[in-house]
């Protein structure tokens, strides 16, 4: 059953980045992943592309054979390929059984929040297995503006509710909010989408003319009790690592390591031997530890980017400091493998000139 997500959000979001992120990341991990592209007027893909749309139509062909306007070849493009869904299904075929896969989308809102295509495109890999969670992407420095926040939480809810699947929504470059101004509140307010009330005020402030409907919108979202946030810096394993997390449990994905790879820390050592002498050599799957299967899926996620305010931290309160202690441990990591090289090093020299001494 082939796991994966669909990466969606306004453009400038940071979509194509965060899959290149991510393919980067389950590479170090060991874990298959292939990036499908859907986006036919990305031309400069950064990420290792397995599947690209652009093989079957691209948005000048769409605008040059229909005289069609960007917007309406992009909506063009994607109906294409809803008619064409057995050439997706076929490239799809071709990928590794155990790959998991991220689809990236077009940056066109209304493709995940109104048009029925793509919402169609994703009920047909559904029926073909696939265990799928759409990622939305939003840029964190919307949170910095009351009516730009109250804006994305009604755009997220809307794709929640359009897509209809597993959903993760993300505020993503939260390591450049403090670029664009001071928060109103600390951040576990906004990812967590408590009491909009608060709000009130500033949205006044703003815009009184509507203040009466700005108000009744955050009612609205408050009535779903839907929309929540998780955060992303993309270039931060930790942030990343969260994600991860976040996004396997949505789907209910736990990925097992193939037998040859080393046991991860926390694993239990064997049980001792009976009195008869007799090892009591378990293989790992049987072993208990602290990766057990059914910890992963349903567990807490822990980690150093689980708690918003640790973010907060992070990348508003005290960014020079953890940057410094960075640096740091970088550093040490750094004269750790160069002593690590230069004894190696060393160790041969010695050994190859014992085996001239032998002769």
């Amino acid at each position: 059953m082939p796991f994966g997500e669909v990466v969606c959000g306004a453009p400038g979001s940071g979509k194509s980045t965060y899959c290149y992120g991510k393919h980067q990341l389950f590479t170090a991990l060991g874990r298959p992943i292939a990036v499908v592209n859907l986006d036919p007027a990305n031309e400069h893909i950064p990420y290792p592309c397995a599947v690209d749309i652009a093989q079957l139509i691209t948005l000048d062909d769409a605008m040059a054979a229909h005289g069609l306007g960007p917007n309406g070849a992009m909506l063009f493009c994607i109906e294409y390929l809803e008619a064409n869904i057995d050439w997706l299904e076929g490239e799809l075929a071709r990928l590794p059984p155990d790959a998991y896969v991220l689809f990236d989308l077009p940056g066109q809102v209304e493709l995940s929040t109104n048009h029925e295509s793509v919402r169609r495109v994703v009920r047909r890999l559904a029926r073909a297995g696939f265990r799928l969670a759409a990622v939305h992407l939003c840029d964190a420095h919307y949170v910095t503006d009351a009516a730009k926040y109250v804006s994305v939480l009604m755009l997220s809810l809307r794709a929640m509710l359009h897509l209809e699947l597993p959903h993760v929504n993300v505020l993503s470059k939260v390591d450049l909010i403090r670029q664009y101004g001071d928060l109103d509140f600390n951040l576990d307010f906004y990812t967590e989408v408590q009491d909009l009330s608060y709000l009130e005020t500033a949205l006044a402030s703003a815009s009184p003319r509507y203040a009466a409907l700005n108000m009744a919108i955050c009612g609205l979202i408050e009535d779903f009790g839907l929309v929540g946030f998780e955060t992303l810096a993309v270039e931060d394993k930790e942030s990343m690592l969260h994600l991860m997390r976040v996004i396997d449990k949505a789907t209910g994905c736990v990925f097992v390591p193939p037998p040859t790879a080393p046991a991860p820390p926390g694993t239990t050592a064997d049980p001792p031997a009976d009195p008869a002498g007799n090892a009591h050599a378990l293989p790992p799957a049987l072993r208990p530890n602290a990766h057990a299967l059914f910890s992963s899926a349903a567990g807490p996620i822990r980690g150093p980017r689980a708690d918003p305010r640790d973010v907060q931290e992070r990348w508003v309160d005290a960014r020079e400091e953890w940057d410094a202690w960075e640096r740091a441990q970088w550093a040490r990591e750094g004269e750790a493998v160069r002593a690590a090289a230069a004894a190696a090093t060393k160790e041969g020299a010695e050994g190859a000139a014992r085996i001239r001494e032998r002769k």
